[in-house]
């Protein structure tokens, strides 16, 4: 990729940490609301860099992470319908259900298949007449055009045997929520890069004023990271609270104009329920009554399926950046990639996974090369130090 490697530059990110740690006064708490910037700092030690200057909080940006177990339990449901080739992308296999996953089940001889792309399962519902092929159409903005145009191209083809199970959130009522708890910690936003490439940032423009928060969209590499980190510390120290644009080699104010008109034709804004945090007004997309026939819930007559979070999964906590993944009992010992309690552990997004896989222990080792016994908090974590 072109200017990708000039994102990466150490010597860069080293010198925007220095102006961080001297604009910054006193430290300032900033939540980053995409799993793949959560992997970015903490695979790069971003976070420590900071330290002292400012504390990074991991919110609620890993779509897989924030499905709820009921919407996984159906996915299971539909799965093992002999009627049903369920399709979904790879990184929905492997999370746990209230019994076992996409994965046990397909390995049991369930027809599920992994897709590339929504419109991949609209063109094996062409080929397989006789049977019903359902997407599982998971995410934030980011990838919901590509499923409207799914089920937009479906309905004018007139395919019959093709739905979606649909748990899509949106971002900007969780800021809110977030923002409104009582237990708020949170000073300002690093907003998801590829999520305003589609939606701009006008939505952000209301939440900065009415909060007086900075919300600094921005990209996934290190220096883009930092900057947005420098932009919202300074905005801090100045007492402003704006939406500004890191992200500008992709994202304008008004995002991407036809996506977002197909995304409004196919969906409608509707109350949803996200995994470890309970339900949100308004905060998922659902279907539009005149695409109802697509509506793999309805087909199904699976809305009433109602489950419980498991207690000792504390993904609510630390998708809503109470808890960092090392404060949970369960971390590295009940819960690891291999045997997860919960979406963070297994998610490629997921705070509970990038922590595993990337955070040193006191030992220098990270808790993917200790084993369960030895997984503990790094000892070497406190908000005063910075990476050397």
């Amino acid at each position: 990729m072109k200017y990708l490697d000039e994102y990466r530059d150490a010597a860069i990110v080293l010198a925007l940490g220095e102006r961080i740690r001297r604009t910054a006064t006193k430290t300032w708490t900033l939540m980053e609301v995409c799993g793949g910037q959560t992997h970015t700092i903490v695979k790069q030690g971003l976070d420590e860099l900071v330290g002292g200057a400012v504390e990074m909080i991991h919110g609620p940006g890993c779509p897989v992470c924030v499905t709820p177990l009921e919407q996984i339990d159906k996915a299971l449901m539909l799965a093992q319908d002999p009627r049903v080739i369920f399709t979904s992308f790879g990184d929905m296999l492997r999370v746990p259900g209230s019994e076992c996953d996409l994965q046990q089940v397909r390995a049991r001889g369930g027809q599920v298949r992994v897709v590339y792309s929504p419109l991949d399962a609209l063109e094996l519902a062409i080929r397989n007449p006789d049977r019903h092929v359902v997407f599982f159409a998971v995410g934030f903005e980011t990838t919901a055009p590509a499923n409207a145009m799914a089920v937009w191209r479906a309905r004018q083809l007139r395919v019959t045997n093709f739905s979606v199970l649909v748990s899509h959130v949106t971002v900007p009522p969780a800021m809110m929520a977030i923002l409104d708890a009582p237990d708020n910690r949170v000073q300002g936003f690093l907003a998801a890069g590829h999520v305003c490439t589609v939606m701009g940032w006008t939505e952000y423009e209301p939440i900065a004023a009415k909060y007086r928060v900075p919300i600094v969209v921005t990209g996934f590499e290190p220096v883009d990271i930092m900057e947005g980190i420098l932009l919202a510390v300074t905005q801090l120290e100045e007492g402003r609270g704006e939406v500004e644009n890191q992200y500008v080699r992709s994202v304008r104010r008004q995002g991407t104009v036809p996506a977002r008109s197909l995304v409004e034709e196919v969906f409608q804004l509707v109350d949803r329920k996200w995994r470890g945090i309970g339900e949100i007004p308004r905060s998922g997309l659902g279907l539009r009554p005149e695409y109802a026939d697509f509506d793999a819930e309805y087909r199904f007559q699976l809305h009433d399926v109602r489950v419980d979070e498991p207690a000792e999964c504390r993904a609510g906590d630390v998708l809503r950046g109470q808890l960092k993944p090392y404060d949970c009992p369960a971390f590295g010992t009940q819960c690891t990639p291999e045997r997860p309690l919960g979406a963070p552990m297994v998610s490629s997004e997921g705070a509970c996974a990038a922590y595993f896989n990337y955070r040193k222990l006191g030992d220098g080792r990270t808790a993917a090369a200790t084993g369960p016994a030895e997984s503990r908090r790094p000892s070497h974590e406190s908000p005063g130090r910075s990476r050397p």
